[in-house]
């Protein structure tokens, strides 16, 4: 028994230490490399305890040419929004005329279709 203690004892031990000896009592703070969000740990409680996001970033240099960017936007959302509109009047008469054109197969055929007992 007092084996299996020893040997539990040096299991727990490396989660006790950190890379420069013991784990701090008070909370830190250390920066997320991906997003540069400020986070604040407690190495008691093992777990995030704040947490700050990171400063925005800008991703156009002035105001001009976020303007710009912003009508190039807006001009290419209104074509898609008309494209859209010409697809959907021409919708009906695509299926009109796929119709005409299924009809008229079907007076063309000798044999009448197949019924879906027919294929067992």
């Amino acid at each position: 028994m007092s084996h299996d203690l020893g040997r539990r004892a040096a299991l727990d031990a490396p989660r006790a230490r950190c890379y420069v000896g013991l784990v701090a009592k008070k909370s830190f703070t250390v920066e997320c490399p991906a997003c540069r969000a400020k986070l604040t740990l407690d190495p008691e409680l093992r777990a995030v305890i704040a947490h700050e996001p990171p400063p925005p970033t800008r991703t156009v240099e002035d105001l001009g040419a976020a303007l710009d960017k912003l009508r190039s936007r807006s001009a290419q959302i209104e074509e898609r929004f008309r494209q859209g509109v010409e697809a959907e009047g021409k919708k009906g008469k695509l299926l009109d005329r796929k119709f005409q054109e299924g009809l008229k197969k079907a007076k063309d055929s000798p044999d009448p279709p197949k019924r879906p007992f027919d294929y067992e």
